[in-house]
């Protein structure tokens, strides 16, 4: 990115980890490849005939990937701050992995999609037991918006402290902006800016 050299004095630039998480099929693959300003590690596998009764695919249209392991991406804020992203898989049978990828991180975004509400609970649920600070972020797809956001509030039951921003997670600035509402509630002090290591 051109930083100055350790010999003119520039420190290097701080590196934080942030959790893209959300339920199967809301977009994270898709919001951490829009950001990424290296090209993204993704870890994507069709969906075969063993999924079926197994991965929700209702309101999906026509998913035929699914995350097995993790997306990673990176973007740097500015010449003092580079965030990591870690694209948790969305489906239950994976969530064992979140706990290995929960350590050492900062803070989370929490995509949903207002079709399908239900899918989010386990994240925002995963993130509030463990004190970890995070953003919801809703991923409006083709434009549409139909609830409000206090409407989605109410429906996800959130902390009036946790930032909630709609974005379009294939659009490159709107996915930064949501980073950067991340970035401004941790720096805000709302939460806890430690990383938290999970026992």
């Amino acid at each position: 990115m051109g930083y100055a050299n350790s010999d003119q004095g520039d420190p290097a630039p701080q590196a934080v980890k942030i959790l893209i998480a959300g339920g199967f099929g809301v977009g994270k693959t898709t919001l951490v490849g829009a950001v990424s300003e290296v090209a993204p590690l993704r870890t994507e596998e069709y969906l075969t005939h063993a999924s079926v009764g197994v991965d929700d695919l209702d309101g999906l249209g026509g998913k035929s990937t699914t995350t097995v392991a993790l997306d990673f991406g990176r973007i740097t804020i500015n010449r003092q701050l580079v965030l990591y992203l870690f694209g948790t898989p969305g489906q239950e049978r994976f969530w064992f992995m979140w706990n290995d990828l929960v350590n050492g991180a900062m803070g989370a975004v929490v995509l949903v999609d207002t079709r399908r509400l239900d899918v989010s609970f386990a994240s925002i649920d995963f993130f509030e037991s463990r004190s970890i600070p995070f953003v919801v972020a809703v991923n409006c797809f083709h434009g549409v918006r139909d609830r409000t956001q206090e409407e989605i509030r109410r429906a996800l039951d959130l902390d009036p402290q946790v930032p909630l921003v709609l974005c379009d997670a294939r659009d490159r600035r709107a996915a930064r902006d949501v980073l950067l509402a991340l970035v401004d509630h941790l720096m805000a002090g709302k939460s806890r800016t430690t990383p938290h290591p999970v026992a």
